[in-house]
């Protein structure tokens, strides 16, 4: 049975996940919102311009698929290039997240401008901004590429043929959330219409073999807008973390077909835009005061990069039934098994104490590395007995209290060391490290750290 291609298909979408039904449902099966559905009419292949034409695809043999071997090419920004895996790979599709006010705009611009530097033929598809506003924020940035395009429309389509005209190498979109699909009865930002712009976006990033960056928007629980398959449609996912009213940012992937999803990349907002961070592990550690109760640093390691972070723990007693337990940075649950732990073995009270642990520097730890020194630091604020000045703390803890084992102990060490610690406090169990002017203490519970630092 042939099927009629001028016909219109009807289905309904859910607005907050993007759930298709063939009917109207008032509650969506898949995240349980009311009232979310709406009715999206798709044309179908009556597309016109060049995203109509396509060769038909046929089988191949994975033996005899020839390889191309995309060299890459960098942006000029080495903490951008770290995160993507090298650079950018051509016909790529990269999402890049954040939250409002961020610097998403900023960092875009900033890579466009690096990029006509190196002779690329950029696009830069403004769909919020007039393009007075753009150049007033090129001209802050003293960004002035000859080789930069730029185009303000929102119509999917308009864009199609620009992109067909230019024959740009780069295409920037800022942002998704604000292109629509004119065939599409829904309106701009919806889930129908970000999933199928993005599609077309894709479509020409693989056919034409352009590399395409697109900004997209974060809710208020900071995920990315729109469907959770928009992350599983492109190629890399990143995200520009922060305080909007602190000068440090965060960039960090979270997927990555091209490259390790483990790397960050660390920057400083001032008045020149974006400034890379050279020496990120002096940011996260303040040395005026080496004698603070209810501190301690330890050590991340972010792909192949350590990082030396300060842990900030307070403990007070509490005026609540129910005390409070607040992190920012830090797993909430694993906080409650060291503090189970630390109750168990030290046979310290905690229960009836209000504890709030900080990372500094607005970083999330997402490794258990950190384990001791959060321990540590809750130790020292119960006590109130400051921990040893120019000391580290690196080891998982176990539910019987044991300080596991973690990876890449010599890096982390080493950075360490050059940041001038002279005590060290690692897993009784860890290899043999190789440093010089650094003392490495052993331990194999946490009761042999505590009664080492505090008595």
């Amino acid at each position: 049975m042939s099927r009629s291609k001028s016909s219109k298909k009807t289905k309904f979408v859910c607005n907050n996940c993007g759930y298709e039904s063939p009917k109207w449902l008032g509650k969506c099966p898949n995240c349980g919102a009311w009232n979310s559905f709406v009715e999206v009419k798709n044309g179908g292949e009556d597309r016109r311009g060049w995203l109509a034409k396509k060769e038909k695809s046929k089988p191949a043999q994975l033996g005899k698929i020839l390889t191309t071997g995309r060299e890459r090419f960098e942006t000029g920004i080495g903490e951008v290039d770290r995160v993507l895996g090298g650079g950018i790979v051509p016909g790529s599709l990269v999402l890049i997240g954040g939250d409002p006010g961020i610097g998403k705009s900023t960092l875009l611009l900033q890579i466009a401008g690096q990029l006509s530097k190196i002779n690329k033929k950029i696009l830069y598809i403004t769909a919020e901004e007039s393009l007075e506003q753009l150049a007033d924020r090129a001209r802050r940035l003293k960004i002035s590429g000859e080789n930069i395009f730029v185009l303000a429309e929102s119509d999917m389509l308009e864009i199609a043929d620009r992109i067909e005209e230019i024959e740009p190498d780069v295409i920037f979109v800022d942002s998704i959330q604000t292109v629509y699909h004119p065939e599409l009865t829904t309106a701009p930002g919806s889930v129908s219409q970000v999933r199928e712009c993005t599609a077309e976006f894709m479509r020409i990033a693989k056919s034409r073999n352009i590399a395409t960056l697109i900004v997209g928007h974060v809710t208020k629980d900071g995920s990315l807008a729109g469907p959770k398959t928009l992350e599983h449609m492109v190629d890399t996912v990143i995200y520009l973390e922060g305080e909007r009213h602190m000068g440090l940012r965060i960039l960090r992937s979270v997927k990555n077909r091209y490259g390790s999803t483990n790397e960050i990349g660390i920057f400083e907002m001032d008045e020149k835009g974006l400034v890379e961070v050279v020496n990120p592990s002096s940011h996260f550690i303040d040395s005026t005061d080496e004698n603070r109760i209810g501190v301690a640093v330890i050590s991340l390691l972010e792909g192949m990069r350590p990082l030396l972070v300060e842990v900030q723990a307070l403990v007070a007693p509490s005026t609540f039934s129910i005390p409070q337990r607040n992190t920012t940075g830090f797993d909430p649950r694993r906080l409650s098994m060291i503090l189970a732990v630390l109750e168990i073995i030290t046979g310290y009270s905690l229960r009836n104490s209000d504890i709030f642990v900080n990372i500094t520097g607005g970083l999330k730890i997402a490794e258990s590395g950190g384990d001791l020194g959060v321990a540590m630091a809750i130790v020292s604020s119960f006590r109130r007995v400051p921990l040893p000045p120019r000391t580290i703390f690196i080891g998982e803890i176990g539910l019987g209290g044991e300080i596991r084992p973690i990876r890449g102990l010599q890096k982390r060490l080493g950075e360490a060391e050059r940041l001038g610690f002279i005590t060290a406090y690692v897993p009784d169990t860890s290899e043999k490290v190789a440093v010089d002017n650094l003392k490495v203490v052993k331990v194999k519970n946490i009761e042999e750290a505590i009664q080492s630092c505090v008595g």
